[in-house]
């Protein structure tokens, strides 16, 4: 006696597309190494039965971290020189290209290098670039502001996450008032 046989079967039906992502054109892409594959799935069929097919689409369209006046994009060689040889406090901020956040607050810390550009100054450290800064100084989230002074990062002065200029103002004041920066 043999095992029983069991088929699964699909009705044909016109379902909609799951997901779908519009690209630009492939030199708006992000590079592959940090770029995963993003697929389309759609409902094809044959003649008795429906089947989920996947397709490759162009990755999402590029952004790029942009630095307004006063703001320095550094990387790890520029780190040390930079930022813990500063004679001043250096508000160090973490982006990355994806990160919906980080633009989000861009005008906010363009704000902060113009309107705090004589207490302090500001750098931007691309996350998927900078790999040995993100783990060494432990970043887990994006955006993330971290205050430097003296070569060494200001107690409490750790802050991931989108923040509105209010806040951030208030963040400063209370972070340049415990250094005693006049």
């Amino acid at each position: 006696m043999s095992a029983p046989t069991h088929h699964l079967y699909c009705r044909k039906q016109p379902y909609p597309p799951i997901r779908t992502v519009a690209s630009t054109s492939p030199s708006d892409s992000l590079s592959t190494a940090f770029a995963p594959r993003l697929t389309k799935l759609f409902w094809g069929s044959s003649r008795s039965q429906t089947r989920l097919r996947v397709r490759n689409l162009s990755p999402v369209p590029n952004f790029t971290v942009t630095c307004g006046t006063g703001i320095l994009e550094i990387n790890e060689t520029q780190f040390s020189e930079t930022v813990l040889k500063s004679n001043r406090p250096v508000l160090v901020e973490f982006v990355a290209t994806w990160c919906g956040p980080c633009r989000l607050i861009s005008p906010a810390i363009e704000w902060v290098a113009q309107e705090y550009g004589d207490r302090l100054s500001v750098v931007k450290i691309d996350h998927d670039a900078n790999p040995q800064l993100i783990k060494e100084f432990k970043v887990y989230g994006l955006p993330a502001l971290i205050l430097f002074k003296d070569g060494k990062e200001v107690p409490e002065s750790r802050r991931e996450g989108a923040i509105s200029k209010a806040k951030l103002k208030e963040y400063l004041d209370a972070l340049l008032e415990s250094i005693s920066v006049a």
